[in-house]
């Protein structure tokens, strides 16, 4: 039997927003998500691409045929309201059903839809079906680093305005060699520091800077979202510098941590080393060893 556990709103943002060329939901096998409400209020409104589960004459959760539960990288319950595995509720009951066939631990969304759609009001829909097209096509948003403070994503996601808007982001952070963002509309900081993704680039020199700037936003209550050109390399070296200096996390720490919420994130060789010249500087020792893994 697979583990029940509780997963934060701001970990479904981000597997829902998961991508490389297209969105992975695309994928057949990569996130199973099921809303374990009472079908009227499914279809009034629900999270894009959930399915509902519906029960039988027993009391019994009935798993969609479509779905091969066995066979999914994520698997993702929530209804209304449930905020931990051990209360009573349609969330638990279907999530033990779940666990039966599922091979990956089974995640319960902390406070249920209520809470989800409450911060992400524009992942609600009312669309039952999509093509695969559809899902190829569907918006991705920046992935969430810290929730309702920190966004991490590419060149694209930053000049799209609905995107900016529906984060409410204050602060754009664009770490590349072209200048495409000396303003936005409505967005009260725009920067743009010129590094190229290269192993001769320096990103060191304009770390402190940058977290500064980060954290004042931050600490102000403003969102900030830092960009590259792929969202991979240069924004995830900054956002890993400022996790480093802002929550005191080691390197590996705030490695793993971006890691979890963008698996695709990578900086590179030269940045990684820069980091841990950074670690060194913002805490005194080199505790990080970039020579094993999961560098």
């Amino acid at each position: 039997m697979a583990e029940i556990s509780t997963c934060e709103p701001s970990e479904l943002f981000n597997l829902l927003n998961r991508c490389s060329r297209v969105s992975r939901l695309a994928e057949v096998n990569f996130l199973c998500l099921l809303d374990a409400r009472e079908t009227p209020d499914y279809r009034i409104s629900h999270i894009i691409t959930a399915k509902n589960v519906k029960m039988d004459s027993d009391g019994s959760f009935l798993l969609p045929e479509a779905v091969e539960v066995d066979s999914m990288q994520h698997v993702v319950v929530y209804d209304s309201n449930t905020s931990c595995s051990r209360e009573q509720g349609r969330a638990v009951e279907c999530a033990q059903a779940l666990a039966e066939v599922s091979i990956c631990p089974v995640h319960i969304v902390s406070g249920g839809f209520q809470r989800f759609s409450a911060l992400y009001p524009f992942l609600r829909t009312e669309k039952i079906l999509y093509t695969i097209m559809e899902l190829e096509n569907l918006k991705t948003y920046p992935v969430e680093i810290l929730a309702g403070r920190l966004y991490m994503g590419d060149q694209k996601q930053s000049a799209d305005s609905s995107i900016l808007k529906d984060l409410k982001i204050s602060a754009v952070i664009s770490i590349s060699q072209s200048d495409t963002l000396e303003s936005i509309k409505g967005i009260q900081t725009v920067l743009n520091i010129p590094v190229a993704d290269s192993v001769k680039a320096d990103l060191y020199s304009s770390f402190d800077r940058l977290c500064m700037l980060i954290g004042s936003h931050i600490d102000s209550g403003s969102r900030v979202l830092t960009v590259s050109q792929q969202g991979r390399s240069r924004c995830s070296a900054v956002t890993i510098a400022f996790l480093m200096q802002h929550l005191k996390y080691t390197l590996e720490d705030a490695w793993k941590h971006l890691l979890k919420c963008k698996p695709s994130m990578r900086p590179n060789t030269a940045f990684l080393q820069q980091l841990s010249d950074w670690e060194l500087h913002t805490t005194g020792t080199q505790v990080t060893d970039i020579s094993q893994p999961p560098f």
